[in-house]
């Protein structure tokens, strides 16, 4: 393993163990002052546990071997209290989920004030003047400052806001390293390229070194200088950003790279070809569909939905959430709905399902209102983001897929349990499996239920909102090509829902881009990630990191160029 010459980190033969069970195998690298490293695998290949040994965060229940020198400060020897004020002070970390790391009760101020004063001697009035000074570091100015942001409460902030604020604090007492632990990977593409645009700026300025620990190869392309590749507690190949992706040589990254998929190349050239809709006013209209057939499973004519339309008993403006969009889909077709959070994706698919009414304009399934659940609630199946949460923690895999066919009262009897072994083996289950309950499944088995269950009753239109994004990359490629092949089967109708263009490009004939509740370009899904007409479909692909550094410098530029009218404008 290549070890940097006079690192600021260097570990020797780590090694973790839960309960005499090891968990890391005897790692050892070492970063660079200013360095980036990327640690990268799938969920259990230790790189997260290795983060943690670092900074003194794991259980009780783990026992650690091995060295890891900060400097000349030994890690691993140090006493509760030193490492506390190592913590924060000269290592800090950011973390996955900052609404998790933040409490709710307080300020995001109050909080960032707080982490100030427990590492440097200052009053509260400077301690809240750095605090500012730290909103307008990492880009929390605003247009209305960024003292108004120091006295908001977690749930006042978007994911990136809060992102924002958990860097701010980490960065506070001006760290030698910074730990990263998949700190993008709730985020929408455009959030997730600010933050590591910021990242990137808070390194070039602040000089610090950066462990970045991710599965997501894109966001090693951006932002790396080297990776570690792990699995199953062992460090498998490192090398250079450019050369492991330009020749990895393990087995492993070869597979990790191939899961990561390839968004192709785009340009934005603004002319409009033949078979692609494009609005009139970009700012407010929606694009126009093509005409579809008799017998499309799924019809959107002139759809408006607005949240929050009454205040009292006077009628407000509201917030548009779709707003004149007009869509179909055709058996055997999957349609991909793109955009931000608060585009209007998920309402649409709540006003498919029929758990929402539009305000006006008709949604048709079968040729039936989508309202109308005991006549077209059985044609439709959903597939939802956390299969964790889809399923009920108390019924068996088997009770679980049961469920649509009893309460339809399809069949009953042996019939049902029949019936739960076919599904579980289109879905390539075992039907040992029936009598397990979710939390002894792996994730990507708990998503093949989830599937299996969406396909119970035949349905011809499926809805999938985010169903891959709480999974690894490699699970996430096994799904993709698990949900073609049964849309190939059975010809149902799809409505895919994603955030992520990479999945889109994968699984969707066409593709809606979906901006303020209205559909900004639609059209075949090669066409339109390859040649976007609109410029919010082409700051979309340029935010979305892709697994090629060479190919990531250049749509970096792009993204750059594109931001910079969207913020002046």
């Amino acid at each position: 393993m290549t070890l940097v010459a006079s690192p600021l980190l260097r570990v020797e033969e780590l090694t973790v163990a839960f309960e005499g069970q090891p968990v890391v195998h005897g790692s050892t690298f070492s970063v660079a002052a200013g360095e980036v490293l990327a640690v990268v695998g799938e969920s259990g290949s230790g790189k997260t546990v290795t983060a943690l040994s670092l900074l003194g965060l794991l259980p009780r229940t783990a026992a650690v071997g091995g060295r890891a020198r900060l400097g000349d400060t030994d890690l691993f020897e140090l006493s509760t209290a030193q490492r506390r004020a190592i913590r924060g002070n000269r290592i800090a970390m950011v973390f996955q989920e900052p609404i998790s790391t933040l409490n709710p009760v307080f300020t995001v101020g109050y909080q960032v004030v707080e982490a100030l004063r427990a590492h440097q001697r200052m009053s509260r009035s400077r301690a809240e003047q750095r605090t500012v000074e730290l909103f307008e570091l990492v880009g929390l100015a605003g247009s209305s400052g960024p003292r108004r942001r120091f006295h908001a409460y977690p749930h006042e902030l978007s994911g990136g806001q809060l992102q924002r604020i958990v860097i701010a604090m980490a960065v506070a007492n001006d760290p030698e390293l910074l730990v990263a632990d998949e700190p993008t990977t709730a985020l929408d593409v455009t959030v997730q390229a600010e933050v590591l645009e910021l990242l990137r700026d808070l390194r070039r300025r602040l000089g610090m070194a950066m462990l970045l620990i991710t599965h997501d190869m894109g966001v090693v392309a951006d932002l790396a200088d080297r990776v570690l590749v792990m699995r199953s507690g062992e460090i498998v190949e490192e090398a250079p950003v450019r050369d492991l992706f330009a020749a990895p040589r393990h087995r492993y990254t070869k597979e990790l790279l191939a899961a990561s998929g390839h968004m192709p190349a785009f340009v934005h050239s603004g002319h409009n070809p033949e078979h692609r809709s494009a609005p009139d006013d970009p700012a407010t209209s929606s694009v126009p569909d093509t005409v579809a057939s008799p017998d499309a499973p799924l019809t959107l004519t002139d759809v408006h939905l607005t949240y929050g339309a009454y205040h009292g008993r006077r009628r407000g403006a509201g917030v548009h959430a779709v707003d004149g969009v007009s869509l179909h889909v055709e058996r055997g077709e999957t349609l991909g709905v793109v955009g931000e959070s608060g585009s209007g994706k998920s309402s649409l698919a709540a006003l498919v399902a029929g758990l929402l009414t539009p305000d006006r304009g008709s949604v048709r399934v079968l040729g039936r209102p989508a309202g109308l659940r005991r006549e077209t609630g059985r044609r439709i199946g959903m597939v939802f983001q956390d299969p964790v949460s889809s399923l009920n923690p108390r019924n068996t895999v088997g009770q679980s897929i049961a469920e649509p066919i009893r309460l339809h009262r399809v069949l009953s009897g042996p019939d049902v349990i029949e019936r739960v072994n076919e599904l579980l083996d289109s879905v390539e289950l075992s039907a040992n499996l029936r009598d397990r309950y979710p939390h002894q499944l792996s994730g990507g088995q708990r998503q093949r239920v989830c599937l299996a269950r969406a396909l119970a009753l035949g349905p011809d239109l499926v809805i999938a909102d985010e169903p891959t994004s709480a999974l690894d990359t490699s699970v996430q490629a096994k799904i993709l090509e698990l949900f073609d092949r049964l849309q190939q089967r059975f010809s149902f109708a799809a409505v895919f829902i994603s955030h992520d263009l990479a999945v889109i490009e994968r699984v969707a004939h066409r593709v809606a881009v979906m901006h303020r509740g209205h559909v900004v370009e639609l059209g075949p899904t090669g066409a339109v990630l390859r040649e976007p007409l609109h410029p919010y479909t082409a700051r979309l692909l340029a935010a979305a990191p892709v697994a090629d550094p060479v190919e990531q410098d250049r749509r970096r530029d792009v993204w750059r160029s594109l931001i910079e009218p969207s913020r002046t404008g």
